[in-house]
């Protein structure tokens, strides 16, 4: 394959957000996955963020994800800017709110893009920037009867 055509891969396609979702149930990383493919993606990167057992180095007894009703908005604006980065095809991001359990997927996200690269960058850039940016609140309480708000401005 010549340069020129290595750069036209991703021409003709225009990038979506095909998911962009909070939701109180179990979230599903083939349905993530799934949203993602198209036939001009050379790469997918995916990212799953599960409830682990320990924080700072403390037992993580229970764990809540609660939510300001713009949560979704915020993630979909944040998903709509990364998409219009040249070579992305599509994203999908789906975060958990409610009572989640140890090892429970907390949140799901995949980009496909025309190459690895792009999608690597901006999986990592979404899933940064859901963080620090989008309304969602994680309650914590240890095991040692101690507890935690997290993203609380």
């Amino acid at each position: 394959m010549s340069p020129a055509s290595d750069a036209t891969e991703g021409a003709g396609v225009v990038p979506e957000v095909v998911l962009a979702d909070i939701r109180e149930t179990p979230l599903s990383v083939d349905e993530v996955l799934e949203a993602v493919r198209h036939p001009r993606a050379g790469g997918i990167a995916t990212f799953i963020g599960v409830v682990r057992e320990l924080d700072h180095g403390h037992g993580v007894e229970s764990l809540d994800y609660s939510s300001h009703p713009s949560a979704t908005l915020v993630l979909r604006e944040i998903a709509e800017r990364l998409a219009s980065g040249s070579d992305v095809i599509r994203i999908a991001a789906v975060h958990r709110v409610g009572h989640l359990e140890i090892g429970d997927p907390a949140v799901v996200v995949a980009v496909s893009a025309a190459h690895r690269g792009t999608a690597f960058d901006v999986c990592r850039e979404l899933v940064d920037t859901l963080k620090a940016t989008v309304p969602i609140w994680k309650h914590q309480v240890f095991d040692d009867g101690s507890d935690e708000w997290v993203g609380i401005p």
